[in-house]
């Protein structure tokens, strides 16, 4: 190898360093992805990335599939979101998904987008957390505390939602009653590249 092809290997590596990059097994990771953000008057904090397993850091992957670009498709089982890209590739989201007795599968779209949405627990959740003590609110207006994050994707006229959280740890877990949940700086970029009617697969 030459002085100018180390050069340049050298020029790359320090360019992906300055840049905050760094590759998985099967994509690349900027990790300026989840640092401090102000969004609609609300300050969201940084996401530590000792919480967050590389895998489930956004990130572009090889994915192919015969769904068209545009479409989410959700594996549960692997607690990934893909939005599928042109050229056998999709951006790839880590997700929480629903607990034991709440999973669902099945295919439809995207009825409505919020932002920083109100949350209205249905009346079998509110029932369930009473007869636990927890007692829930009829509804909550959007906000830093509020269940549902900074975005939410509506599915269909179902009960269910893509929708943002600060619990870093619900990632990669199944903790929810089947709303799909993903960091609040994730829902924030997915929710930008998503239309009203997209296809959601969810496997």
């Amino acid at each position: 190898m030459g002085l100018r092809s180390i050069a340049i290997g050298l020029a790359a590596i320090l360019s992906m360093a300055l840049a905050g990059c760094t590759t998985s097994g099967t994509g690349t990771i900027m990790s300026t992805n989840y640092a401090a953000v102000t969004d609609a008057g609300y300050q969201l904090p940084a996401v530590s990335l000792q919480q967050l397993p590389s895998q489930f850091r956004r990130q572009i992957v090889d994915y192919e599939t015969r769904e068209r670009p545009g479409t989410i498709v959700i594996d549960t089982s692997a607690k990934f979101l893909y939005l599928v890209q042109e050229d056998g590739k999709a951006m790839r989201y880590g997700i929480g998904v629903g607990r034991e007795g709440f999973e669902w599968k099945g295919t439809n779209r995207v009825s409505r987008k919020a932002e920083w949405p109100g949350w209205t627990p249905p009346p079998a959740m509110r029932a369930r957390e009473r007869a636990k003590g927890n007692i829930l609110p009829a509804h909550m207006e959007g906000g830093p505390a509020n269940p549902l994050g900074a975005r939410a994707l509506y599915i269909g006229s179902t009960i269910y939602r893509i929708h943002g959280t600060p619990e870093v740890h619900s990632i990669g877990q199944a903790m929810s009653s089947g709303c799909i949940r993903l960091i609040n700086q994730d829902i924030i970029d997915l929710y930008n590249r998503v239309d009203v009617g997209a296809r959601v697969v969810v496997m």
